[in-house]
């Protein structure tokens, strides 16, 4: 028996991608599919209880085949000591991210000159990467996109990525998403109750709208995204998945949301900063005992300061609220947490 993680196919690939980045699959032994889970062996259980998303997966001891048949990944950190001198090392950055086929990975300017070696490197250590790209920046402006530079293997930015029975198209320089989030969006999925109108703010590429159109018997959703290109791909993949309930509109949602002319029964807010900023729009909109699912970055001694954001907004639109949750849905930074708030909005009568 082996110690292994039980993963749901539809996450099997986002998983196994997070588990080479950590270096914690443990390659002497092959990954079997049964009855629509992967499972993978670990070599450490307490390095998955460690990660936030990881820890959701359930841990079991099954029977694996021992070999080399399946196709194995080196560690991206075994493969830099084989082109970096001890000084390099110590300040290289060995985790990247990973969507589809694409690997992203951060260069410190040091190492600027051996970048395309790094990328070279990467691509031969991981048969399930084609495509090696480097941050050129930081997430910025309106549309929060970010530059990047190509630096080895298909020269593409377009990213194929699957997730919860959905296959999302993404040009990660044009559009912000994160595969970080498929978890967040699945434990979403799993609280809409049949019949639901949904609101998604900021939808960027559609993966919100997309994955509860496939998982769940909603009765509408519709997602309103300021970035042309992000509602560009959001159309494509609302058609690449056949999503009949699905509508999608381009513009700002301080614009949009009021011409609607209608109300919703939960609003999702993945802005990735200053969502609670628009509360003022979404509040409006809010059926009686919707549930709004707001995001937003705080250090952990702060996460207060959403409530009060909270407080202070349905105050004003003359709200009652309940906080049904706070969920940690990703380390932004050193005891930093992307959160995300579940709030019970109801009339004050």
């Amino acid at each position: 028996m082996v110690l292994s993680l039980r993963v749901p196919l539809q996450e099997a690939e986002h998983i196994k991608n997070k588990l080479l980045e950590k270096e914690l699959i443990d390659t002497n032994y092959r990954a079997k599919k049964e009855d629509g889970f992967l499972y993978m062996a670990i070599r450490s259980k307490e390095d998955v209880l460690s990660d936030e998303e990881l820890k959701k997966c359930e841990i079991v001891d099954v029977e694996l085949s021992k070999g080399s048949r399946q196709i194995v990944a080196i560690p991206f950190k075994e493969a830099l000591r084989e082109i970096l001198n001890e000084e390099e090392f110590a300040i290289a950055k060995s985790a990247y991210d990973h969507l589809g086929e694409i690997a992203i990975i951060e260069v410190p300017e040091e190492l600027r000159h051996k970048e395309k070696e790094m990328a070279e490197a990467l691509l031969h250590s991981n048969p399930f990467v084609k495509t090696v790209l480097r941050k050129d920046g930081i997430h910025d402006g309106v549309f929060r996109a970010q530059k990047m530079k190509y630096l080895a293997g298909k020269n593409t930015k377009i990213a194929e990525y699957k997730e919860n029975r959905c296959t999302l198209l993404v040009n990660v320089e044009e559009v912000y998403f994160s595969a970080r989030l498929s978890t967040e969006r699945k434990r979403i999925a799993e609280q809409i109750r049949d019949g639901e109108d949904i609101l998604v703010m900021f939808s960027g590429a559609a993966p919100y709208p997309c994955v509860f159109c496939k998982t769940t018997k909603a009765k509408s959703i519709v997602g309103v995204e300021i970035n042309p290109a992000g509602h560009k791909y959001g159309l494509q993949n609302m058609k690449k998945n056949k999503c009949s309930n699905v509508e999608l509109y381009c513009g700002d949602v301080r614009e949009v949301v009021p011409k609607l002319n209608r109300t919703f029964d939960r609003i999702v807010m993945p802005l990735p900063k200053t969502a609670e900023e628009f509360l003022d729009v979404a509040l409006p909109v809010a059926n009686d005992g919707a549930i709004i699912h707001l995001y937003a970055f705080y250090h952990e001694d702060d996460f207060h300061l959403a409530e009060e954001e909270i407080a202070k907004y349905c105050k004003q639109a003359g709200k009652k609220y309940e906080i049904q949750n706070v969920v940690k849905a990703g380390q932004h930074a050193p005891r930093t947490w992307r959160i995300c708030v579940d709030v019970k909005i109801m009339d004050e009568q």
